[in-house]
């Protein structure tokens, strides 16, 4: 912090500068500056000394100058321009902390900091390790803010309780971050070959069904094609649903693809109760299988259900709308004849299909437009790339790098 470390006169004046040993900064006391206490204070956003009352005699001090060190930190993030949907739960999340400690940030320590995360940790539904990495993250970012001298936390800190702040996690009680996916398991990425499986699976019903001489053929070739279709646009469930056969369009860019170019999205997932976003996926080479699958379904499948004057691509045998509950258990069942992880649910198609746009080198911004995140940080939270992936790119690093010499290794 930037201490003063001998004043001829408070509150006079003096040309000796004072040399801070931590920040090796040149510092005077002049006449009417704000250093009452041998500390220099800031005005910044955020200060102590502009969210503290002054000359004002707290009944219970600890609280005052916690609920004021939240007000600093919140008025020194909205300086940043950040949204209120950022702010207020990391303010939550520090009266949490401060809850479980049952002490005030400057005298936290970072024992505190490990026992809070392996309580968290504990229990019947135990904390993600993307969740506790962020929890880690912003209490930190707390501590960053007290221990930063231009705030003036530190002073306050070490006149009022004899006290200072220290930083509770650190390098070696935080979370590494690693590559492997680390979201919901439920959710991970399927690799190729289980897509693969989950699709004979869906097919492979078809034939054991018509085999068996059973009803429910049409309903399992729709569920197949409905499964596929999930994949290949990397859609949500609700999206999914509420797809019409107006919403199947041509790209100009790719006529090879015909009218299946492109599917419009109407009912995409709003934002803080607006309305539904829409957007366009396009058909991608890699993913060009679709168009067949489509082309089969509308002219062979779709045809069976009672499908007269009905907008919708996926219909019940009833004709009406095929629901979210629907889709749900045609996944769970082809899922579960494939013998895929029984964890995982529909929503893993959906981070499936970025983790691959991802391996197949498209831009971060076109899988964003693809999946309609408004945060490219929303979509790195689906990514979950293999290590045939990891391996390739290394090569491809290495042979950038040193490619000549690598040649010339090879032809000797």
């Amino acid at each position: 912090m930037l201490t003063v470390v001998a004043a001829q006169a408070l509150g006079g004046e003096t040309s000796t500068p004072i040399v801070d040993g931590q920040h090796r900064s040149k510092v005077w006391c002049i006449k009417d500056a704000s250093v009452t206490t041998g500390v220099v204070t800031s005005d910044a956003e955020g200060a102590a000394r502009r969210v503290l009352a002054p000359n004002v005699v707290q009944l219970d001090p600890q609280r005052a100058v916690l609920e004021a060190m939240l007000q600093g930190w919140e008025h020194q993030q909205r300086a940043r321009f950040l949204k209120d949907s950022t702010i207020v739960p990391r303010l939550r999340l520090v009266r949490r902390f401060v809850e479980f400690s049952g002490l005030y940030p400057w005298q936290w320590t970072p024992s505190e900091g490990e026992a809070w995360i392996s309580e968290l940790r504990s229990g019947s539904s135990p904390l993600r390790l993307s969740t506790a990495r962020n929890y880690e993250i912003d209490i930190r970012m707390f501590c960053e803010y007290l221990l930063d001298p231009r705030y003036g936390w530190i002073a306050e800190c070490t006149q009022q309780f004899g006290e200072i702040p220290q930083q509770v996690f650190h390098e070696d009680n935080s979370i590494a971050h690693v590559g492997d996916y680390e979201g919901d398991p439920s959710r991970r990425p399927l690799t190729y070959d289980e897509v693969q499986a989950l699709f004979d699976a869906a097919d492979a019903r078809v034939g054991t069904i018509r085999a068996r001489g059973r009803k429910g053929v049409r309903t399992a070739l729709r569920d197949a094609a409905m499964l596929k279709f999930c994949y290949a646009f990397g859609l949500r469930r609700r999206e999914v649903v509420h797809i019409d056969l107006v919403d199947l369009r041509r790209n100009s860019k790719m006529d090879e693809f015909g009218r299946f170019g492109a599917v419009s999205v109407r009912y995409g997932k709003a934002s803080r109760g607006g309305a539904p976003k829409r957007r366009t996926v396009l058909t991608v080479p890699e993913m060009s299988w679709i168009v067949e699958v489509l082309d089969h379904y509308l002219t062979d499948v779709r045809p069976l259900f009672p499908a007269e004057k009905r907008p919708a691509l996926w219909l019940t045998e009833r004709g009406s709308r095929v629901g979210v509950r629907m889709l749900n258990e045609a996944f769970s069942t082809a899922r579960d004849e494939a013998g895929i992880d029984p964890t995982l649910d529909l929503h893993s198609l959906r981070h499936s299909f970025v983790t691959h746009l991802v391996e197949f080198d498209y831009p971060e911004r076109f899988i964003q437009e693809q999946v309609g995140h408004s945060f490219s940080s929303t979509t790195a939270v689906y990514i979950g790339v293999s290590n045939e992936y990891r391996n390739r790119l290394l090569s491809q690093s290495m042979h950038s790098r040193y490619g000549k010499e690598l040649g010339g290794r090879s032809s000797q």
